[in-house]
C-alpha cells in the first residue's frame, strides 16, 4: 500500500516538471523587475530546489517503483526526499509573495506573485492527495505567508484577500482530505483483488492434501530449473517415486489413513528438500525431488534418503503406518534436456525399479526403454481383461499317496489376451498388485473356483492362491460368504493359500484375516513354507491347517541328504501340530519315492499330473484319468 501511494506522487513527472519551471520562471522574472536584492535570493532559491525536484522527478525512482523493485528503506528515504523538496519549495513560494507584498509597490508584481503562488498550491492539493501530510502541509506553507503579507497591508481589501486565501486553504484541505480517501479505497480494493489473485493463484499450484506443489507447479519449475542449468557447472537430478504397497494401507485402514500417510511423506520430503530444490506430489501415492547434484553419485545419495525418509512410519489413529519407496531417477543434461524426456525417463526408471521388487531406486538407461513399455502396455490391458473374458482357471490336481486318489486340486489363475497372447502369471500377476486389479481378478478366481468346485464329489476341495493384497482387503470375508453361497459349496472344502512373506508386513492385520477366514471354517494354507523368511512362530501365531513344503526342497531330495532331513523334519512338526503337509514340484520318481518314506500327506507336481481344464479334472475325478505314478 505504501509503495502505492509513494509511487503516486511519481506517477506524473510531467506536471512536477512544468509547475517547477513555471513559478520559478514566473518568480524569477517578478525578481528582476523588482530590483529587490531579497527577492532576488529568494528566486535563485526556488530555482535551484526546483532543479533538484525536477532531477528527482525524472530520474530512477518511477521506473523502479513501477517494477516493484523498491525496498521498504528506499520507499522511506524517497518519501523524506520528496517531502523534504516540496515543504521547502512550497515555503520559498510562500516567502517570496510576502517579500513582493512587502518590499514592492507595484500591484503588477504582487499580482503576479501571488496568483502564482496560490495557483501552484491549489494544483499541489490534488497532486500530492495520495500523501495528505505533504499536500497539506504545502498549502500552508505556500498559503498562509501570503495571508500574513496581506494582513500587515492594512488595506481593506487586502485584508478581505487574506481571508479569502484562509479559507481557500480550509476548503483545499478538505477536498485533499476526501480525495486521499478515494485514493486509498480504490488502491486496498486494488491490492485486495491482486491479493486475491496471487492467493487462487498459488492455490492452484498447491497440491491440497499435502501443501507441497502439484503437477502443474512442478511442470513450470521444473522447466524454469531447465532454462538456467550450467551443464558445465551441475546436473539436474528428478527423482521419480512411488510408495510401495500404499493401495494395502488404503484397503486395510481407509482413505483418512492414506491421506495421513501422504501428508506425512510430504513433509518429510518437503523439509529435507524443500528449500534447494522442488518437491511435488504429482498425483495418487506418487512424489518427485528434483535437486542439483554434481555428480551421479550425488543423485544416488538423495535416492537413498528419500527411501529412508519414506521408510519412517506414520503415526495414525494410534497405529504405526509403514510404506516403501521405489525410485526412478533421470539426470539432466545426461539423459535429456527438456522436461517431457526427462520425465519419460524417469517414470522408465521408475518401472524397472518397481519391477526389481520393493525398495529399489533405478537410473534411467536407454536399454530399458522396451521392458517397461511392454509392462506399461500389459497394465493398460489388464483394465479390462476381466470384462472380456480373457482370464481362465487351470487345475492342478493334489494327490493322497496313501489312498492313491485326488484329494484337491489347486485353482492356477491364465490369461490370454487379445494383442499379447498367452501370459505367464509371473509377468501379470505383480503388475496386477501394483495397480490394485489383484482385488477384482482375486475375487473372480475365488467365485470360480467355487463354482467349478461344487459339481466335483463331496470329498475333493479347491485350492486358491491369495495375493497380499486380496489379504488385506476389508471385503474378503463377504467375497467367500458370496462364492459359497451362489455356488452352494461347502466352507470345509475351500482351501485359502497365502505365501510367507505375505506374514512379514504387518503381523497384527495378517493374523487378523487369517483368523476372519478359519470363522468362515474354510482352510488356510501356509505355501512355500521353507523359504526365505521362515520362522517357526508362524506356526504358533496363524491357524493354518497345512503346510506346503517349497519346491526347491523337493528338487534336491535325490542328492542332499540335508534337504531330506529338513523335508522330514517339516512334516514330523507339522504332524505333531495338527496340521498336514503338501509337497510341491514332484517331477522325478525318486522324489517320489523318498517322499513316501517321510510320510508326507499328499504331493503335487508335474510328474503327477499338469495343470489342466475343469473338463479333465471331471473326468479323472470319474475315474477314467491317469493313475498317480509310481504306484504298486
Amino acid at each position: 500500500m505504501r509503495e502505492t501511494l509513494v509511487g503516486s506522487l511519481y506517477a506524473s513527472p510531467q506536471s512536477l516538471v512544468i509547475g517547477a519551471i513555471t513559478s520559478s520562471g514566473m518568480m524569477g522574472m517578478v525578481a528582476l523587475v523588482s530590483g529587490s536584492r531579497s527577492m532576488i535570493l529568494c528566486a535563485v532559491a526556488i530555482l535551484i530546489v526546483a532543479g533538484i525536484r525536477v532531477s528527482d522527478a525524472i530520474g530512477i525512482w518511477p521506473r523502479s517503483a513501477r517494477r516493484g523493485a523498491a525496498t521498504a528503506s528506499q520507499l522511506a528515504d524517497k518519501e523524506m526526499l520528496y517531502r523534504f523538496g516540496a515543504l521547502s519549495y512550497s515555503a520559498l513560494l510562500g516567502v517570496f509573495g510576502l517579500l513582493a507584498l512587502v518590499y514592492t509597490d507595484e500591484a503588477v508584481l504582487q499580482l503576479l506573485a501571488v496568483t502564482t503562488t496560490i495557483g501552484y498550491a491549489a494544483g499541489i492539493a490534488g497532486r500530492n492527495a495520495g500523501r495528505p501530510w505533504i499536500a497539506l502541509s504545502q498549502l500552508c506553507f505556500a498559503s498562509l505567508p501570503l495571508s500574513f503579507g496581506l494582513i500587515l497591508s492594512f488595506d481593506p481589501l487586502k485584508i478581505a484577500l487574506a481571508v479569502v486565501i484562509m479559507l481557500f486553504v480550509v476548503a483545499m484541505m478538505d477536498i485533499t482530505l476526501q480525495t486521499y480517501g478515494v485514493i486509498l479505497q480504490a488502491t486496498t480494493v486494488s491490492r485486495e483483488k491482486v491479493a486475491l489473485a496471487e492467493y487462487h493463484a498459488a492455490v492452484a499450484r498447491r497440491d491440497d492434501l499435502t501443501g507441497v506443489a502439484n503437477r502443474t507447479a512442478f511442470r513450470e519449475q521444473f522447466e524454469a530449473r531447465l532454462r538456467t542449468l550450467c551443464t558445465a557447472e551441475r546436473w539436474l537430478t528428478i527423482h521419480w517415486i512411488d510408495l510401495d504397497r500404499f493401495k494395502e494401507i488404503n484397503d486395510s485402514f481407509g482413505h483418512l489413513a492414506g491421506n495421513a500417510l501422504l501428508a506425512g511423506v510430504a513433509r518429510r520430503l518437503n523439509e529435507a528438500f524443500g528449500s534447494t530444490g522442488i518437491v511435488a506430489r504429482l498425483g495418487g501415492d506418487e512424489f518427485a525431488v528434483v535437486c542439483d547434484v554434481e555428480h551421479r553419485d550425488g543423485a544416488a545419495s538423495i535416492g537413498r534418503r528419500i527411501i529412508d525418509l519414506v521408510e519412517q512410519p506414520v503415526h495414525y489413529d494410534g497405529r504405526l503406518l509403514h510404506v516403501g519407496a521405489s525410485l526412478g531417477i533421470a539426470i539432466a543434461p545426461v539423459d535429456g534436456t527438456d522436461a517431457d524426456t526427462l520425465l519419460k525417463n524417469a517414470d522408465l526408471a521408475l518401472y524397472r525399479a518397481k519391477d526389481s521388487g520393493r525398495g529399489q531406486m533405478c537410473f534411467y538407461e536407454p536399454l530399458m526403454d522396451e521392458k517397461v513399455e511392454r509392462s506399461r502396455d500389459l497394465a493398460s490391458e489388464l483394465q479390462g481383461a476381466l470384462e472380456r473374458g480373457e482370464f481362465q482357471l487351470m487345475f492342478q490336481p493334489i494327490f493322497d499317496l496313501a489312498g492313491q486318489r485326488i484329494l484337491s486340486c489347486e485353482a492356477l489363475l491364465r490369461w490370454t489376451n487379445r494383442r499379447h497372447g498367452s501370459i505367464s502369471p509371473a509377468e501379470f500377476i505383480p503388475i496386477a498388485e501394483d495397480n490394485g486389479l489383484i482385488v477384482p481378478i482375486g475375487s473372480w478366481v475365488i467365485r470360480e473356483a467355487c463354482r467349478t468346485a461344487s459339481s466335483w464329489p463331496a470329498d475333493v476341495k479347491i485350492a486358491v492362491n491369495l495375493s497380499p493384497v486380496q489379504l488385506r482387503a476389508t471385503n474378503l470375508p463377504m467375497v467367500i460368504m458370496s462364492a459359497l453361497a451362489s455356488s452352494g459349496l461347502e466352507a470345509e472344502r475351500l482351501e485359502l493359500e497365502v505365501t510367507e512373506s505375505v506374514l512379514l508386513d504387518d503381523i497384527e492385520a495378517s493374523l487378523a484375516a487369517l483368523d476372519a477366514i478359519n470363522r468362515l471354517h474354510v482352510r488356510t494354507t501356509l505355501d512355500d513354507f521353507g523359504t526365505g523368511y521362515s520362522s517357526l512362530s508362524y506356526l504358533t501365531k496363524f491357524p493354518f491347517q497345512t503346510l506346503k513344503i517349497d519346491r526347491s526342497f523337493i528338487a534336491d531330495l535325490e542328492q542332499s541328504p540335508a534337504s531330506v532331513a529338513i523335508v522330514q523334519t517339516v512334516i514330523d512338526l507339522a504332524a505333531k501340530l495338527g496340521m498336514r503337509t503338501v509337497a510341491e514340484g514332484i517331477e522325478t520318481q525318486a522324489q517320489l519315492d523318498q517322499l513316501r518314506r517321510t510320510r508326507c500327506d499328499a504331493v503335487q507336481g508335474y510328474l503327477l499330473a499338469r495343470p489342466m481344464p475343469a473338463t479333465m479334472v471331471a473326468t479323472m475325478l470319474a475315474g477314467d484319468g491317469i493313475k498317480v505314478q509310481g504306484r504298486s
